[in-house]
């Protein structure tokens, strides 16, 4: 299994700010937060096949680790369950006059 070291850790949270660590029954991979012209394309790809944009977004954000998280279905559907958690959306107000 992909381990993150402490050197490793401050190596990608200097490059990426924050990232996230999924594990899967003995598997795990790096993935960073989607961009907004990721997230573009997943919804367009997800709207005629809803795992098209879990796997659209999986490919895009991947960073290291082990690829059987996207690329072996049974991996791949536990890793599915993570994914909305890595896009994030500050929460806003709205006031009409």
């Amino acid at each position: 299994m992909y381990e993150l070291t402490p050197e490793k850790i401050a190596e990608l949270k200097a490059k990426y700010g924050k990232f996230y660590f999924i594990k899967v029954e003995g598997k795990a991979a790096v993935f960073r937060a989607p961009n907004r012209k990721e997230l573009s394309y997943a919804s367009l790809a997800g709207a005629k096949d809803p795992m098209k944009f879990n796997e659209s977004i999986m490919n895009a954000c991947f960073v290291e680790g082990d690829k059987e998280l996207i690329n072996d279905d049974d991996y791949f559907l536990g890793t599915s369950q993570q994914i909305a958690n890595i896009i994030e959306v500050k929460e806003s107000s709205m006031e009409k006059y």
